[in-house]
């Protein structure tokens, strides 16, 4: 479970969203989390106390005078041995608070008081014309300075009927964005381009060669990147995933159209991870109608051209600096050492990762095997995000390594 082990204080302000504050508490609960709920009195007239005692299996805070507290200090006994404070949502109202040093309540006073070590997270929810007002603005800048972390706001329709900035993310997003504040930040100020899933090679309107690539090792490494701080453009092939939390996404069908998204983003990246599937073969003489089955039994003849070869022409673009770092990515049903060592070399980069094809198409959890001029490491089975974290580790060492990108 992700968050085995932490201890998170979850904050409510007053704001309608607190009915997915409800989500969220049941979320870091499944993710193994702990989770103590601190409301203030206006987030009571949104959800009540009893909902949040059953979901987090804690008893709720809402006072500073609470006689629970044996020495009647919740304000400092509920943050101490904390892993993070989350208030979700967090008002207009309550940014003002926190930007001021204001402690009028026990949510406000044990932010104050939390431990420096702790980090003070906020999801803000509010309208749109509350977000955008200067006085907002002028609140989150100085709690930005202050080192306080943002999780959003996501823009869209709002409980008002209005639309813009202030929607609090949801609970999933916010729990993505929890657990990537407790990576190392090792890729911070860098750009990362991925590539993901199979390629799609038309033979007429309806039909096609793919392969099994489900996208989901390609997905992970995108989201390890981006846990790691840096800025993630994912070039995906059709898969049924949804892009992770702050990545953004390219979607293509074809090798060549992958071929050509991957050369107009190229420029500027600093590491470069091609983990799609790609088709070595296109189809020449695909049809722009419907093939029908032939009544005399025949079938069609279908003539074929090599793709292009992604990585080896971004490698071949790499600069004095060494950027982008190109890291490739090969499935083999044999002979994966003898086969990675040597694709390795044609392909002219520093780092490959093998795997057995058959044991990881679709799957969850995954082997592989790194090959770099040193010889080659074998990282033992574990979930794909947890390979991907260990794989961006190993790069983020190369890459600190280069000299840096001006």
């Amino acid at each position: 479970m992700e968050l085995s082990g932490k201890k998170i204080v979850l904050g409510l302000s007053g704001g309608v969203a607190c009915y997915k504050a409800a989500e969220l508490c049941r979320s870091l609960t499944k993710a193994g989390a702990s989770a103590q709920v601190v409301m203030t009195d206006a987030a009571s007239h949104f959800i009540t106390a009893v909902t949040m005692q059953a979901l987090s299996g804690h008893p709720v805070h809402t006072s500073q005078w609470d006689a629970r507290i044996a020495n009647n200090m919740a304000h400092i006994d509920l943050t101490r041995g904390a892993d993070a404070i989350l208030v979700a949502p967090c008002s207009a109202d309550f940014l003002r608070k926190l930007a001021h040093g204001a402690c009028d309540d026990l949510l406000s006073t044990l932010c104050l008081a939390r431990p420096s070590q702790v980090p003070l997270l906020v999801a803000p929810a509010m309208n749109v014309e509350m977000w955008q007002n200067p006085a907002t603005q002028r609140n989150v800048q100085q709690l930005r300075e202050d080192g306080v972390h943002f999780f959003g706001p996501a823009a869209g329709e709002q409980a008002c009927g209005e639309v813009g900035l202030g929607r609090m993310l949801e609970p999933e997003q916010l729990l993505a964005e929890l657990v990537a504040s407790f990576q190392p930040k090792v890729l911070a100020g860098k750009r990362v381009l991925v590539t993901a899933g199979p390629t799609f090679e038309a033979i007429d309107p309806v039909r096609g060669i793919t392969n099994l690539s489900s996208g989901k090792m390609g997905y992970a490494v995108a989201r390890a990147a981006r846990e790691a701080g840096a800025e993630v453009l994912l070039i995906s092939g059709p898969t049924a995933l949804e892009a992770p939390f702050g990545v953004r996404r390219i979607d293509v069908q074809s090798a060549q159209q992958m071929h050509d998204a991957v050369l107009s983003q190229i420029d500027g990246q600093h590491v470069f991870v091609a983990v799609a599937a790609v088709a070595d073969w296109r189809v020449l003489n695909a049809s722009e109608q419907k093939m029908k089955k032939q009544a005399d039994g025949s079938v069609p003849e279908l003539k074929f051209a090599q793709n292009p070869d992604i990585l080896a022409t971004v490698a071949a673009r790499t600069n004095l600096r060494g950027y982008p770092y190109c890291v490739g990515f090969a499935a083999e049903s044999e002979n994966l050492v003898e086969f990675g060592s040597s694709k390795r070399e044609k392909k002219g980069i520093p780092l490959l990762v093998g795997n057995i094809g058959q044991n990881t198409f679709g799957q969850d959890d995954n082997t592989i095997i790194l090959f770099d001029e040193d010889g080659h490491t074998v990282l033992p089975r574990a979930s794909k995000l947890e390979l991907a974290r260990q794989l961006i580790s190993e790069i983020s060492k190369r890459v600190s390594k280069l000299s840096l990108l001006k």
